[in-house]
């Protein structure tokens, strides 16, 4: 779990310019438009194999570019049935062991919905449901960060203080701070620098400078209404104010991935990465 030395900029996923589509070459095309990181989006299905992995390590590792992950979407560890549950670390544990074996350092997961339970209660689904993955994830020796993500609806369990406390109870747990859901899940908060700050600030004094130096950060265009998040945008086509965040992040002297999953992922990487060193 060896974080980058600075902040580095990622596209979500292979990059549209990558030609012909594969893992690998998405790599190659990352380091040559200047980007330091790409999230393998294992969204639909964990598609790279045992066999792929060691492939992807070494262009990875040739090229340094850093690899995050993303967990299926199908993940729910606070589901009604027992076999959804488990169903669901499985998802988590296969993402986290591939994104190991390419020699990856962190994996982002939606953590699930609320389904009409007392908050209280859903916590306590969420953290026996981390726990029983982190089991694993010891067991096998993974050396990766395991991040629930900051969701975009507030029927979803995942408010930035849920998942600050959930992490602050295990040692290999950290928040993905997806600052456009944030914004979309308030209906239009999370829009300036002194809400960014405030949310920084929570990290660092509940998780400690390891966090900070440890940032996981999904950022783009969204577009959203009184039920949060509708779908992602490209930056320039969204009121997010992504210049604030990077501005926290600058002050905070953030450390980790700033993964843009604009729908124009390459230009608006490059778009954040260029703002953050203006600033």
């Amino acid at each position: 779990m060896i974080a980058p030395s600075k902040l580095l900029f990622a596209t979500a996923g292979i990059p549209a310019c990558t030609q012909p589509r594969d893992t690998e070459n998405g790599i190659r095309a990352v380091k040559k438009l200047g980007l330091g990181a790409m999230e393998l989006e294992f969204v639909q299905s964990v598609f790279i194999t045992k066999e792929k992995a060691p492939l992807v390590k070494a262009a990875a590792e040739k090229e340094g570019v850093v690899l995050t992950c993303h967990a299926p979407y199908f993940v729910n560890l606070n589901a009604k049935e027992p076999q959804k549950r488990g169903a669901s670390r499985a998802r988590i544990l296969l993402s986290a062991k591939m994104l190991d074996l390419c020699g990856g350092y962190s994996v982002c997961f939606h953590p699930g919905f609320y389904l009409g339970m007392e908050p209280s209660k859903v916590y306590g689904n969420m953290k026996a449901g981390v726990a029983k993955v982190l089991e694993e994830v010891k067991t096998l020796g993974l050396k990766v960060w395991i991040r629930p993500e900051t969701t975009g609806k507030p029927n979803q369990f995942g408010t930035l203080e849920e998942l600050v406390e959930l992490s602050s109870e295990f040692d290999n747990v950290l928040p993905v701070v997806d600052f456009s859901h944030l914004h979309a899940r308030s209906n239009g908060k999370y829009s300036t620098i002194g809400e960014f700050r405030h949310a920084m600030e929570l990290i660092e004094k509940k998780l400690g400078k390891v966090a900070i130096d440890n940032m996981h950060v999904h950022l783009s265009g969204i577009a959203y209404g009184p039920r949060g998040e509708k779908n992602h945008l490209v930056l320039g086509e969204s009121d997010m104010n992504y210049t604030a965040v990077l501005q926290a992040l600058k002050e905070f002297n953030a450390k980790g991935v700033v993964v843009c999953e604009s729908p124009n992922i390459e230009q608006d990487a490059l778009l954040l990465q260029k703002t953050y060193e203006k600033i």
